[in-house]
């Protein structure tokens, strides 16, 4: 006969319970391009070739570039993050400017210190920097379509005397543009931005002035335009969409801004996994990923895990191009022509 004790219903683990547990389904659109572009590949290569040269620390003026998970990582490897060049205590110790690119000041204010200065902008907003001073040799006023306070803003505005450069930001700015009488006007872009949006500001501007000199190439970077694309491919096609980024980052927010205008029902700008707000994704079927072109990598794994956890994941990645842009090293850390810092 068998036992009452042998006829109890088993108790399960908790591991049996999780296995018994069926994940709903979630298909998962990965955005192809999507992270790091050249410009900020060069950029974090920069902070660490100069510390493979030149050991521990190396300064860096503001953040290479906006992202924290970047920044925390080259801290832990010897960088030393500062605001401005004053809180430089060390000038035999190499300075390196970051990706945004800096007003022409900060490069004088190095060399009147004598300082070890690397300039790691990035080559195509050297190329607005450049475009800005050939419109001004020229006698033409600037128009620069971007926004206020963004570090590259600054470091392009930078470039020329005050007042020789005006600041676009809205169509209400162009409305409101009195130029001087008789000085023709040029205009170049911030290259972090909306495409959609640039270009509506710029039609507006082309059509009040109609002899505007546009850049000879486009301004926004082909990074910047290869994730938007990408992502308003995806966008309505997914319930949600998440940007891997940083909030003070231009072209991640750009990015959540195109997914919702593309008709994505939620998009959010999410740097690590504990940001998620899992009550905009709980009950969601499909899922689209992309990442601002300062963000790695590992963080769009990190975020796949997480829904992992909690959904039986299909991954298809979505690609509108293909980038094999390379920017070489800045000339101080190429190989035998790297400089030791001083002694």
């Amino acid at each position: 006969m068998t036992s009452p004790s042998s006829r109890r219903k088993k108790t399960l683990t908790r591991p049996e319970i999780f296995q018994r547990v069926t994940k709903p389904p979630l298909d998962i659109l990965l955005c192809a391009p999507r992270g790091f572009c050249a410009g900020v590949v060069r950029a974090i290569d920069a902070v660490e070739k100069a510390l493979t040269l030149h050991g521990a620390p190396v300064y860096v003026r503001h953040e290479i570039v906006h992202n924290k998970y970047v920044v925390e990582s080259l801290k832990r490897k010897g960088a030393v993050f500062v605001a401005e060049l004053d809180e430089v205590p060390d000038e035999t110790r190499p300075v390196i400017f970051s990706a945004h690119g800096v007003a022409k000041a900060v490069p004088a204010a190095a060399k009147a210190r004598n300082l070890f200065a690397i300039d790691a902008t990035c080559p195509l907003v050297t190329k607005v920097h450049r475009e800005a001073e050939v419109h001004h040799k020229r006698g033409r006023h600037i128009l620069l379509v971007g926004h206020a306070g963004h570090p590259e803003v600054i470091g392009t505005m930078g470039q020329l005397p005050e007042g020789a450069i005006t600041l676009i930001e809205t169509l209400a700015d162009v409305a409101a543009l009195e130029p001087l009488p008789g000085k023709p006007l040029a205009y170049v872009t911030q290259t972090t931005l909306s495409v959609d949006d640039t270009r509506e500001i710029v039609e507006a501007l082309q059509l009040r002035f109609p002899e505007l000199i546009a850049p000879h190439k486009e301004d926004i970077c082909y990074a910047t335009t290869n994730r938007q694309e990408a992502v308003k491919r995806v966008a309505p096609l997914v319930e949600g969409l998440i940007v891997v980024g940083s909030p003070n980052s231009s072209n991640s927010q750009r990015l959540r801004e195109v997914a919702e205008r593309a008709g994505c029902p939620v998009a959010r700008l999410v740097l690590r996994t504990d940001e998620i707000d899992w009550s905009a994704f709980g009950s969601i079927r499909s899922l689209g990923i992309t990442a601002g072109a300062s963000a790695p990598e590992v963080l769009v794994e990190e975020i796949i895990d997480a829904f992992a956890e909690r959904y039986d994941v299909r991954v298809e990645t979505v690609s509108t191009a293909s980038e094999d842009v390379f920017f070489p090293l800045p000339r101080e850390l190429r190989g035998d022509a790297a400089p030791a810092a001083a002694e």
